[in-house]
């Protein structure tokens, strides 16, 4: 089975009745909801023993996982676009792993793909009714958990352990929160109240101002075993704060949409407005982008990168605040859906 006849062993009208689905039920964008159903059939038929006598019209479970390399991966992805790397591909599983729609394992060789999550699709095609969601303060009783667990989902990149990322992610967050809990903010589910987002924004002491100018990997603290932070926090009021490090900003993958994005960027640009009565001379925004897909987010908001990383694709990247706040934020995210 090669990738560059898929669409004779499974139509393009079935795949486009699975992406519908996923987009529905599963929150996923045109894009990832595309590859993945591309992905689960290539993998379906590849598991086969010889390929049918006629092409298949449902997908069902994988019982066993299948190999996959990058290369093939983007054959499938790609076929009818002309840019598609192997990274790129390689970047679009890890986003389907993130939405926990795939699992991969590497065994030495080459990808092994095993497809998850695939009950809900087997169902009646009639949409659920839509999720609300509300942007919120952030409650360190009862969200610290879950968050620590939302952002130890970004830092898979950078260390296997979960658990010790997360683990210390919910001592920080609480700490945070007990330091300069006005800019700590959550994106909740209306009806369990459970957060599927989260962003902070860090006043950055002008102690700590160099560390901007520096490598990125120098200032990480979460999935490092560091006992102090290289960033100290300016409290409020400080009249020598002038740049903010927006230390996390992220969303559940299975929750990630053009509106739920504008919601939460506008809530951002709200937070910003209010900060600056504790910080009155605050004028430069930061960012560090730990996943690659925030990274775009970022490049579609106006930043700019400043400082590359020479050891990991780390960077700083910066953006004025007054150039955010008189931001099309709607148009600007636009450009990613």
């Amino acid at each position: 089975m090669e990738p560059g006849v898929l669409d004779q062993w499974f139509p393009p009208d079935r795949q486009a009745h699975y992406v519908e689905q996923l987009r529905t039920q599963q929150g996923l964008t045109r894009r990832r909801a595309e590859c993945f159903v591309r992905l689960w059939a290539y993998l379906s038929l590849k598991n086969l023993q010889s390929l049918p006598q006629a092409p298949i019209v449902d997908l069902d479970s994988l019982k066993h996982p299948v190999s996959c390399t990058h290369r093939e991966a983007a054959d499938l992805f790609y076929s009818e676009l002309e840019r598609g790397s192997d990274r790129a591909a390689g970047m679009m599983i890890d986003h389907l792993v993130q939405a926990g729609l795939v699992e991969k394992n590497f065994d030495g060789n080459t990808n092994m793909l095993f497809i998850r999550a695939v009950r809900d699709l087997k169902k009646s095609a009639v949409p659920n009714a839509p999720i609300s969601l509300q942007p919120d303060a952030f409650n360190p009783r009862t969200d610290a958990i879950p968050v620590a667990t939302l952002l130890s989902h970004s830092y898979n990149w950078m260390t296997s352990s979960k658990t010790a990322v997360a683990q210390k992610a919910t001592r920080l967050l609480r700490q945070w929160a007990q330091q300069y809990p006005s800019t700590m903010r959550v994106l909740r589910r209306s009806d369990t109240l459970q957060p599927i987002g989260f962003y902070t924004i860090y006043p950055i002491a002008s102690i700590s101002e160099d560390n901007l100018f520096l490598p990125p990997s120098l200032s990480l603290h979460l999935c490092t075993d560091g006992a102090v932070d290289p960033l100290e926090m300016a409290k409020p009021g400080d009249p020598q704060c002038v740049s903010v490090f927006v230390r996390s900003w992220t969303l559940d993958e299975a929750y990630k949409t053009y509106d739920s994005v504008c919601l939460f960027m506008e809530d951002t640009r709200q937070t910003f407005v209010k900060m600056q009565q504790d910080f009155p001379n605050i004028s430069d925004i930061y960012v560090m982008p730990i996943h690659p897909s925030y990274e775009a987010l970022a490049q579609v908001l106006g930043f700019q990168k400043t400082i590359q990383d020479p050891h990991s694709y780390l960077c700083w990247m910066y953006l004025a605040l007054d150039h955010f706040l008189k931001l099309d934020i709607e148009k600007a995210i636009a450009q990613l859906f």
